[in-house]
């Protein structure tokens, strides 16, 4: 079984998900997507999501497209 992430944003559009490695569950995949985060915009203020999605993907994440749909509020 896979496990998914959401990775939110305020803005609908910057929402992103991703399919998180096997050997990484709740809490853990949490801390370490976390900090793999922080390592790319720590390398520089004006990083992209594709900065961040190829730092994520190079540790075993895979970038997942989806639809988001309607607000339930």
């Amino acid at each position: 079984m896979s496990h998914l992430m959401i990775l939110p944003s305020r803005d609908p559009a910057h929402i992103h998900l991703v399919r998180v490695p096997a050997d990484y569950e709740g809490q853990e995949a949490f801390r370490h997507i976390t900090g793999l985060i922080a390592t790319v915009e720590g390398r520089s203020r004006n990083c992209t999501w594709e900065d961040i999605a190829e730092h994520l993907e190079s540790q075993g994440y895979e970038v997942v497209d989806f639809l988001l749909g309607p607000s339930l509020d």
